[in-house]
This record gives structure tokens, C-alpha cells and sequence, in this order.
């Protein structure tokens, strides 16, 4: 077993199925979950799943309906999303060898301004899972809007071994 792939399964975590749209949602989504450039992967906003690929829940605005807690933990369940998108693109996490950027957005209600501490959900698994020296990344965190009214979407850029 793959080292990344051997620390989720300690941890008890489980890479969730492709985003599987609600059937109410009207929007076409025309592009890569994760484009490989080089040694590079750009991947694609991703939100929180569950293991069948549904929308995970809460929704809605953090600060509100959504308690920073349940933000994290969202943002955690946004990484294992990527992680997943990353095993299809890459077929080994253990090929990551840098986590460069990630770009974090909170759908977060008015005053609501630590959006930091929601990207940690994010951040905290990729360190435990990669360690420092490549899990490591430069980060911003911002409040917006969100589609499907998901509490937290991220990008991120990694890089790999060719």
C-alpha cells in the first residue's frame, strides 16, 4: 500500500466518489477537476463531500447556519476531495511532491471574518498527511459567496514526479 493511502487508512479517512450534482442543481460544470501541466496539477474548486460524492452537510453560511467547527471539519472533507481527484489524475498520492498553493473560500455570513481558521481544516490534513516538507503551502482565505450553498470551497496547485 502507498504511504499517503496507508496514513488515511490509519486515520480511518476514505477518498470520497466524484461530486455527484443534486439533481435540483442547474449548472453544467465544463472543466478538469485536476489539469497536469509538467510537473505540475492545477486542481479545480472542490467542496465538501461525502463518501458517495453527495454534498456534505451542513450548508449554508458559516458564522449562521454553519458553526466554525462544522467549517472545519468541512474544509477537511474538501481536502480528502481533492486527494481523490488527485489519486484518479495521478494514480499514487505518494507522486506529490509539494503542496505549493491553496486558495480557500468561506461562504461566510456578515461579520463573520475567521475565515483563517476554517482553511485549517484543509491545511491541518495536509500537513498530518504529507508532513512539512511537502505538505507545506502558501495559503489565502477569503469570504464569499458560494455555489450549492456549500460552506467552504478550495483550489490547489501541487507539484509531482513526472
Amino acid at each position: 500500500m502507498a504511504r499517503i493511502e496507508a496514513k488515511l487508512a490509519e486515520k480511518g479517512l476514505t477518498l470520497p466518489q466524484p461530486l455527484k450534482m443534486p439533481a435540483n442543481a442547474s449548472m453544467s460544470l465544463p472543466f478538469a477537476w485536476v489539469r497536469l501541466s509538467g510537473t505540475r496539477a492545477f486542481v479545480s474548486g472542490h467542496v465538501p463531500l461525502n463518501v458517495n460524492g453527495t454534498i456534505a452537510q451542513p450548508v449554508g453560511q458559516v458564522g449562521a447556519e454553519v458553526s466554525p467547527d462544522e467549517g472545519y471539519a468541512a474544509a477537511r472533507l474538501v481536502a480528502l476531495a481533492q486527494l481523490a481527484s488527485l489519486q484518479r489524475a495521478l494514480g499514487n498520492l505518494d507522486r506529490i511532491t509539494a503542496w505549493v498553493r491553496v486558495f480557500a473560500m468561506v461562504n461566510a455570513a456578515p461579520g463573520f471574518d475567521q475565515m483563517p481558521r476554517i482553511a485549517n481544516g484543509f491545511s491541518d490534513l495536509i500537513l498530518e498527511l504529507f508532513g512539512p516538507d511537502i505538505g507545506m503551502h502558501a495559503r489565502s482565505a477569503i469570504g464569499v459567496a458560494l455555489p450549492l450553498n456549500v460552506p467552504v470551497e478550495c483550489e490547489a496547485e501541487v507539484e509531482f514526479d513526472g
